[in-house]
């Protein structure tokens, strides 16, 4: 799931992730990049600390991971991943693109959503654990955020991505849209009038504090996308070497706490704490 305000995240590679890479990059990494090389770290750190000497894959559940957009790269990683999505178009697709990319025997799509999680998954049972785009369209974002920690296992990763109140207000004002604005600034659910997509946005407070009542010690906040969506495409894709200096700029800018009060999109990174990975019940 994603902010339909915004043009959606398309494909996303691993081959073609991270802003450091020398390699030709589609602009929609722009809307991807800061999150998977992030997550990419913090899978990478959690297969260390598991001690696994015999084998690196880990158990990654994507709740609302929809056709795959980190799904598929984080199995190209050698990992399996569980897609849980209430769309059966969404996991249709999910399905050939694994196919398509390879990992079709690491990828599982099951049909369902956070709120009923342990309906089709086991709890505690994973290592890292994505929410991305979901607490936008919970009734109970802090219900959503616990039954995710709960699946994970002691220690394990949770990498949250939710809409941004900022950056909706930002854009509904330099589209012009004042009154728009200012009613996603005032209103508690951050939406900017009865026609506004989305249900609900956030502020980085917010978020933290969500992740940090479930049980989840916070390592990192991330803004994405606070230059990206106000760019114009054209610059982008004409301007000799343009893309790379921004998906560099947005990296920079990512963990500095005065740009994610501007961030279309919010990434929390925490660790599980508790016997059981997930808060008490």
């Amino acid at each position: 799931m994603s902010d339909p305000m915004r043009p959606p995240a398309s494909h996303h590679h691993a081959q073609t992730a991270s802003p450091r890479s020398d390699s030709p990059r589609p602009r929609a990494s722009l809307r991807t990049a800061v999150v998977w090389d992030v997550l990419k770290e913090a899978l990478d750190r959690r297969v260390e600390v598991t001690g696994r000497q015999s084998r690196t894959e880990l158990d990654v559940l994507d709740t609302g991971g929809g056709s795959g957009n980190f799904a598929v790269p984080v199995a190209q990683l050698g990992h399996r991943v569980t897609v849980v999505d209430p769309s059966p178009n969404a996991l249709f697709a999910l399905e050939r693109r694994a196919a398509e990319a390879g990992v079709a025997d690491r990828v599982r799509g099951v049909q369902g959503d956070v709120l009923g999680l342990f309906d089709v998954v086991e709890r505690g049972g994973f290592d890292a654990v994505l929410c991305h785009g979901v607490l936008e369209y919970v009734d109970d974002p802090a219900e959503g955020v616990r039954l995710a920690v709960d699946a994970l296992r002691p220690s394990g990763v949770l990498s949250l991505l939710g809409a941004g109140l900022g950056g909706a207000v930002l854009a509904r004002a330099l589209a012009g849209h004042f009154k728009e604005a200012q009613t996603a600034l005032t209103d508690p659910a951050g939406r900017w009038g009865a026609g506004d997509p989305v249900p609900r946005r956030f502020t980085a407070e917010q978020l933290t504090e969500l992740v940090e009542a479930a049980g989840v010690r916070v390592d990192a906040v991330h803004g994405v996308r606070v230059f990206a969506d106000l760019v114009p495409g054209v610059l982008v894709d004409t301007e000799p070497g343009a893309l790379d200096a921004l998906l560099k700029l947005e990296a920079a800018a990512a963990e500095l706490p005065a740009f994610h009060s501007v961030a279309t999109q919010l990434h929390v990174l925490g660790e599980a704490r508790g016997p059981q990975g997930g808060a008490a019940a």
